[in-house]
């Protein structure tokens, strides 16, 4: 008798012993559970286009459309500003000089006129930045974008209603 109420024991015993699941087991199945439906619904949603239609001709016509915005004018056009020589600011009693040719990138052709109306402008603006430059401060792949995106924001300031895209260097030397 003594047997079987131990053995009864263990039975119930055994039923209330299974391992219980632990809260931060739940919340982690929860967290991943959401985040495979998430990936499904976006994938879903990202193979059918967004919700705009599915056919893959709409798709495309999307994209080379919004790639036809990003890549701007049909036709690019150039001005060759005069090539200029300015003396940077040096602590050496020898001095420094910068030659620079530069290019300008603008969209219109009439804006080429513009621009030289303002060329003594221009000028003077390229002139009063780079005097103040030292030679090192040109040195290198970080220099050369730090002065190309000075120079576009000065001349796109000089030149207001013109809209100058980009400044481009067809030569420059630091002696």
């Amino acid at each position: 008798m003594a047997s079987e109420s131990y053995d009864g024991d263990m039975g119930n015993r055994g039923a209330f012993s299974r391992r219980k699941l632990s809260v931060r087991k739940i919340i982690t199945f929860a967290i991943i559970l959401l985040l495979l439906l998430a990936g499904v619904f976006f994938g879903y949603r990202f193979l059918t286009g967004g919700g705009k239609g599915s056919d893959a001709a709409t798709m495309m016509g999307d994209a080379t459309k919004s790639l036809s915005d990003i890549a701007g004018p049909a036709q690019t056009n150039f001005f060759d500003l005069p090539e200029m020589l300015i003396n940077l600011r040096s602590d050496q009693p020898r001095p420094a000089f910068l030659k620079l040719s530069v290019s300008l990138e603008i969209d219109r052709l009439e804006d080429r006129v513009v621009l030289t109306n303002v060329l003594p402008r221009i000028t003077d603006t390229f002139q009063v930045y780079l005097r103040e430059l030292h030679p090192d401060q040109l040195q290198g792949a970080e220099g050369m974008l730090r002065l190309r995106e000075e120079l576009l924001s000065r001349i796109n300031a000089a030149v207001s209603p013109v809209v100058v895209r980009d400044v481009l260097f067809r030569e420059m030397l630091v002696q």
